[in-house]
């Protein structure tokens, strides 16, 4: 019953994204944006796109899936459908759970897609592209596992996306750290499997208990 409720809320979730196609290209569009700008700002020097290659990408990456944050329960909220899912049978942190993987799936996986492709413009050697779609496979979940708590807490708030933002950057400071360092640890001829296998830790302890967090954050935004 738990796995059916999650696999309905997830394809529910998905379709609901389908039909705001908009938005969802607006965060990808700006991913896109934000990494093409650096090149053309700073100038055609090599050496110097390949040093910020991992930490513009990452930046950007962060931005973009932060910027879709605010619409994860806003329109459960706004039509009442999250008090349907508070009173519902099915466990909400289990609930919150599909619901984040839905949104990473809208927001998350694409970034990981076309990173690649950024990358280009910057010059990265070819086998740091694995190290890259790896870091950013691991790390982005994370961010909205995490991004899932800020939003929570912020819901139905005033001002709430600025608050968002105060709330998740410093707990996205780690991931970012861990994932622009593991293709630069590999662009230095090093290994990168000790950040590799940090973010993977950290994505199991955020899929693990982040997501009642966030049921609980919901539960206070919601009285």
């Amino acid at each position: 019953m738990i796995l059916t409720a999650a696999k309905t809320i997830v394809r529910r979730d998905l379709l609901l994204a389908m039909r705001r196609r908009g938005d969802v290209a607006t965060a990808l569009l700006f991913f896109v944006i934000v990494a093409s700008l650096f090149p053309l700002g700073i100038g055609a020097e090599p050496n110097l796109l390949r040093a910020i290659a991992p930490g513009v990408i990452w930046v950007a990456a962060l931005l973009s899936s932060m910027l879709s944050l605010g619409r994860l329960f806003a329109g459960d909220y706004a039509d009442g459908t999250l008090e349907q899912m508070l009173l519902g049978a099915a466990p909400l942190g289990v609930v919150v759970a599909a619901k984040t993987a839905a949104h990473w799936l809208v927001a998350g996986l694409p970034l990981v897609l076309i990173a690649p492709l950024i990358a280009l413009q910057y010059d990265v050697a070819g086998e740091l592209y694995g190290v890259l779609a790896v870091s950013l496979l691991l790390g982005t979940p994370v961010l909205s596992i995490i991004g899932a708590i800020g939003a929570a807490l912020t819901l139905g708030l005033r001002g709430g996306g600025v608050l968002l933002s105060l709330l998740v950057l410093p707990l996205y400071v780690p991931v970012l750290i861990l994932g622009a360092g593991s293709v630069e640890m590999a662009a230095a001829g090093l290994s990168p499997e000790g950040q590799l296998l940090l973010l993977g830790a950290m994505l199991i302890v955020a899929a693990v208990f982040a997501p009642w967090a966030t049921a609980a954050a919901l539960r206070i935004s919601s009285e």
